[in-house]
């Protein structure tokens, strides 16, 4: 006899995304406000936390697995991505998410990250960016800054960084997204367009290190400068910044400038209209770009979105089609196929 008997749905809070752990990270850390977003994001994505798994590699970020009240794989270092990777093709039905840092995810990390990238798997890699090594004590990373002082580079670095978001498109990542620390509400509408992205969603986090690279961000997010240099991208409308929205982005050719809208020969029609699933890579590179001219402001949020098959499902579907045609096969029969010898 059916069971006619209807199970409630649970809504879960925030603190049944919390595993209750002692979080180690130093107090005033910007990973503390990424652990809240996702705790108090997670329960609007619409997924179980028994479908939900997070991978992490090696650094202050990628204790994340022990405070997330789900399952969890502490990895090695650089390898999370394609940890996730292989989770993901075998277990297609989990959600899988990556917490990785600038040097675990574009140092040793980089070859597995844009192969992943490339591959366009249904994994969510969130890179939690300080331009720093801070778990051990303060080297300079793959996106520190040209000139930083740092342990290993105590008379100012002569290395180029990595921009993450043009590594991530160059790549082919599917979704591309940017926020900070500092702004909870975007970051939470970020992580939830990650969640429901089908494909590899890269979202980058400017997180402060208040140890050994406090303020890193601050002439971009702090209170005192965020109007005049945040540029908070909505997909179909135009690209205004300033503390009355009167300034515009215009694309001049292929290169950007501020317009000053109270400047009665600029127009709203002037400024450039953002299309985060513009078919071209150009303009999602010239916003990747936008801030290595100081008189720009720097993106945040989506900046480019492309829906295209996924690897993994490229995989499920291969083995369901040859499975039909051949039938489910003989692991022993397969081990002993071929060139074979006995020993004795």
């Amino acid at each position: 006899m059916a069971n006619n008997i209807e199970t409630a749905q649970v809504k879960l809070t925030a603190k049944d995304f919390s595993s209750g752990q002692d979080v180690r990270w130093c107090p005033g850390c910007g990973d503390y406000s990424i652990l809240a977003q996702l705790q108090r994001s997670f329960p609007e994505i619409n997924v179980t936390k028994e479908k939900i798994v997070w991978i992490s590699g090696i650094g202050c970020s990628s204790r994340f697995t022990y405070y997330m009240n789900t399952y969890g794989f502490h990895t090695i270092h650089g390898r999370a991505a394609a940890i996730a990777t292989g989770v993901k093709i075998s277990r297609p039905d989990l959600s899988v998410w990556v917490a990785t840092g600038d040097g675990d995810l574009m140092s040793i990390g980089g070859n597995h990250f844009i192969h992943t990238c490339r591959k366009n798997i249904d994994i969510k890699i969130l890179l939690f960016n300080n331009e720093i090594y801070g778990l051990t004590k303060g080297q300079y990373s793959p996106t520190s800054a040209r000139g930083i002082v740092t342990k290993t580079s105590p008379y100012g670095s002569v290395d180029y960084p990595f921009n993450p978001l043009s590594l991530a498109l160059g790549a082919g990542a599917s979704f591309v997204a940017r926020t900070a620390d500092t702004e909870p509400k975007h970051m939470q509408e970020m992580i939830k367009r990650a969640a429901e992205h089908k494909g590899t969603a890269f979202l980058e986090i400017l997180q402060n290190c208040v140890i050994f690279n406090d303020g890193v961000f601050d002439p971009v997010t702090d209170k005192a400068n965020k109007a005049d240099k945040m540029l908070m991208l909505k997909h179909g409308e135009p690209m205004l910044f300033g503390a009355d929205n009167k300034k515009g982005i215009k694309l001049d050719g292929f290169k950007p400038v501020v317009i000053d809208l109270n400047d009665s020969s600029n127009s709203i029609n002037d400024v450039w209209v953002h299309d985060e699933k513009d078919p071209s890579h150009a303009r999602a590179f010239i916003l990747a770009h936008l801030a290595d001219d100081p008189a720009l402001p720097t993106p945040f949020g989506v900046i480019r979105q492309e829906l295209k098959p996924t690897y993994d499902e490229g995989v499920e579907r291969q083995i369901a089609h040859i499975t039909e045609k051949k039938g489910a096969g003989n692991l022993e029969k397969l081990l002993f196929s071929g060139n074979t010898w006995e020993v004795n």
